[in-house]
C-alpha cells in the first residue's frame, strides 16, 4: 500500500497550528505570572465623584452632602402629587375636514392644537371657527379632544320673557 501524500501545504498548516498553540501557552503562563492574587480590597474599589465620574480616589469627606430618604424619587410622580387639571376646556375649531372626519381645535388657554375625530363629536357637526367645549385624553399619537360640544364656556345670555 502507498503512503499518504504529505504535501508542502499540509506541513506548513501543521507548523502554523503548533506555533499558535505554543504562543497561546506562553500568553497563559505570562498572565499567571502577572496575576495579582490576593489584591487588597481597597485596590479593587471604584468611587463616584460629585460630577458622576468613576475614579479610584475616595471622595473628600468635607464635601459630603446628606440626602433624606424622602427626597429621593425613583418613579413617576403619583396622581395626588400632580396639580389637578381642568377637565373641560374651551377652544376654536381651526380646521375640520368633514369628508375625512377629522380636524383640529385650538385650545383657548394653552393655544395648543388638539386633534379631534368625528367619533368624538357625538353626532354634532362642527365647522371652522366654531366655539366648542371639550375634554382632552391622551391617544396613541398625542392629545385627542373627546366629548366635544358646540358653544363656548359661558352659555348664551338668557332672553327675558316678554310680558
Amino acid at each position: 500500500m502507498g503512503r499518504s501524500q504529505e504535501t508542502f501545504g499540509k506541513k506548513d498548516n501543521e507548523k502554523k497550528r503548533a506555533k499558535k498553540k505554543t504562543e497561546k501557552e506562553e500568553r497563559k503562563a505570562e498572565r499567571h505570572a502577572n496575576a495579582k492574587s490576593g489584591a487588597a480590597l481597597e485596590e479593587m474599589f471604584a468611587y463616584v465623584d460629585e460630577n458622576g465620574n468613576i475614579t479610584s480616589t475616595p471622595p473628600d469627606p468635607t464635601k459630603k452632602r446628606v440626602i433624606k430618604d424622602e427626597d429621593i424619587r425613583i418613579s413617576v410622580a403619583k396622581q395626588e402629587d400632580r396639580e389637578p387639571e381642568e377637565t373641560t376646556r374651551t377652544g376654536t375649531v381651526t380646521f375640520f375636514n368633514t369628508s375625512k372626519g377629522y380636524g383640529f381645535i385650538k385650545d383657548s388657554q394653552s393655544q395648543e392644537s388638539i386633534f379631534v375625530h368625528a367619533n368624538a363629536l357625538g353626532g354634532i357637526t362642527i365647522g371652522e371657527n366654531d366655539k366648542v367645549t371639550f375634554e382632552v385624553e391622551m391617544g396613541a399619537k398625542g392629545p385627542n379632544a373627546v366629548r366635544v360640544k358646540k358653544g363656548g364656556a359661558t352659555p348664551p345670555p338668557a332672553v327675558a320673557a316678554a310680558e
